[in-house]
Order: structure tokens, then sequence, then C-alpha cells
């Protein structure tokens, strides 16, 4: 699943594109896709302007003119593309096996803006999902949702507030809750606490004061990094240019479990840590 990077790489890059657009028509070809009924979609997006592409945690937003907004999740196998008549951008999962051809049999909906282009969302194995919300919804859908690590409010202090009421909870899975802090998935778990040289399996209690500011330093540099380099990439992730994201070659343990730690050239070890592969360094995280 695409985690915080790859989706403000995706909605930075769909930014471009998409503002100032009218929504002239809306195909659906899996009724699971969307939460309302096709009837209702229509008569509520068609002809209906589109302002803006944002992100909250792992998914993406598109706001529309009227108080409606589009909450798009990828999950594990989404794709957007943006098929213009100059420009062709895939964000998310590419598909093996498929060719060019739009739409595929994995495409669940199509958007058909006003200059021409299209907006498709395919899934392989439909568990991502287009919800229709008003901004009153969209609040009180998002108050579920933890801190975001990339606002300019977040900081150490935050942080362990988040996750105190936890104290008995390993720092790394308490990381991957999304009603804590949001948009942190496994890779960036690995790469946050490595960096503030923290042991995956510490309880958040035994965290001091100078360790949570380590932390948070590090869940933001970590992340801020990964959005220069687009994203990281392993089978089946790609940015809304159609690239793979460079941030595979800058990962220090995420991936390398057996291999030399890059900075104290320890072998780096790897276990299960709250059902998620875990790699760390015993010489450089304590």
């Amino acid at each position: 699943m695409p985690e915080l990077p790859e989706v403000e790489t995706i909605v930075r890059d769909l930014n471009k594109y998409l503002p100032g657009k009218i929504i002239k028509s809306f195909q659906l070809f899996n009724k699971k896709t969307i939460n309302l009924s096709l009837a209702v979609w229509r008569r509520q997006v068609v002809g209906v302007k589109i302002t803006k592409v944002w992100r909250r945690g792992k998914q993406i937003i598109i706001d529309l003119v009227g108080d409606k907004h589009l909450v798009i999740h990828l999950k594990m196998t989404g794709q957007l593309i943006w098929q213009g008549k100059h420009d062709l951008v895939v964000g998310g999962h590419p598909i093996v096996g498929v060719g060019e051809e739009l739409p595929n049999k994995f495409t669940r909906a199509v958007f058909s803006l006003s200059d021409g282009g299209q907006l498709f969302f395919n899934d392989v194995r439909k568990f991502g999902y287009i919800k229709l919300v008003s901004a009153k919804e969209l609040d009180i859908a998002f108050t579920r949702l933890g801190l975001e690590p990339l606002a300019k409010s977040f900081n150490d202090k935050k942080l362990k507030l988040a996750l105190v009421n936890s104290p008995k909870a390993k720092i790394k899975p308490a990381l991957l809750d999304q009603t804590k802090v949001v948009g942190i998935g496994n890779i960036y778990a690995d790469e946050s606490l490595w960096r503030a040289g923290i042991l995956p399996s510490r309880t958040v209690a035994s965290l001091k004061d100078a360790e949570w500011k380590a932390l948070a330093k590090a869940i933001v540099g970590v992340l801020k990094s990964s959005i220069t380099h687009r994203g990281t990439s392993f089978s089946n992730y790609r940015d809304a240019q159609g690239s793979s994201g460079s941030f595979l070659k800058k990962l220090k343990v995420y991936g390398r479990g057996g291999q030399e730690c890059r900075k104290c050239g320890k072998i780096l070890h790897k276990s299960k840590l709250g059902g998620r592969g875990t790699v760390w360094c015993e010489e450089c995280q304590k």
C-alpha cells in the first residue's frame, strides 16, 4: 500500500492537471467502488468543477464546487490514471500483464472531463474506493485520523501525547496506528526508528524526552526525503509520472535484513513485530 510520500507525490502531480476542469460524465464498472447509488453520483458530480487535489494521511481528496469532496483510497492495488490530449500520467500500482488500453478489465470508474481528458480508477483486488461526501462528513471521518506528520504544528510533544495513552505498546506498531499518526507504514516506521536510534520493540513508556525529539525529527526528515525522491518503489508502485520512486536506493534498513548496516557495518536483524516484518540494527538502535 502506498504510504504518505507516495500518495503526496500522486497528489502533487494530479493537482497540475485536474483543478479548473468540469466533470462531464461518470462511468461505473463496479458498484462497490462508490458509496452511493450511481444515480446519486451522476446527479451530484456531473457538471461540477474540480477545485483542488489534496491529501489526508494515505487518502486522496478531490474538492468539487458546492461542498462536495471525492475521497479516494488506493488500498493494495488501486491506480489513478489521467489521460489528457497530450499527457498520460499514472499514479499508484501498475497492473502487470495489461497493455495501454483504457478502460481495461480492471477499470472500476471513469471521470470524463471538460477538456477531453479522462481520470481512470483501476483496481485489481477491488479494495480501493471513491466516496462522495460533504465537508461535514469529511470532517467527521477525519477526526478519527491521527496527527499529520508533515503539518507545521507537528512536533515531539504532540507525537508523545498521541501515543502515551498506550504506554505498553511497542513503538513501531504504535506508529503504524493511523488513529495516532497518519501516513506512516512499514517502510517509514523502520526508517524513522533507525534514524532516531530507537529499537522498534521498545515500549512507548520507555522513551525519554530526547528520544521523542529525535523520533519526531526523524519521521519528518524521512518523509520529506522520500517525497523529494518521489517515493519508494518495490514491485508495484509508480508515481503519477509513471516512474518508480527512487527512495528505494536511500533505504537504510527496510528490506535489508541480513545485510550490513549502512552506518556501523553490523548485520541487520529481521523479525516479526505486530505481525509486520521489521528490520533493525542492534548497534545503532537502543
